[in-house]
């Protein structure tokens, strides 16, 4: 078994294999915090200007990976699948100074 790091992780470009979308990097993880999983990736939506950002983060179920590689993780996400991944910014996420 190969371990790595959420900090490898972040480094990871994931790509939609239905598509060939580049979906950006995982900022953030969700934890089942019963049996330390991980149950998602999160990929922020779009920063903007200055951390001041109006898309909504992609949350991809675990299910959804296919193949972590040494550049890439390979998901399969359908448009039906991509459009309810998206999830409104919370709005205490804004840039801080």
């Amino acid at each position: 078994m190969k371990r790595c790091s959420t900090a490898d992780l972040r480094k990871l470009e994931i790509i939609n294999l239905c598509d060939g979308a580049r979906l950006g990097f995982a900022c953030d993880f969700e934890f089942d915090k019963e049996d330390a999983r991980i149950l998602a990736l999160v990929i922020s939506g779009s920063n903007g200007f200055f951390g001041f950002g109006k898309e909504d983060d992609i949350v991809i179920p675990w299910q959804k990976i296919e193949c972590f590689g040494e550049d890439t993780i390979l998901v399969r996400l359908t448009s039906n699948d991509l459009s309810c991944c998206l999830c409104p910014r919370p709005k205490n996420k804004h840039f801080r100074f």
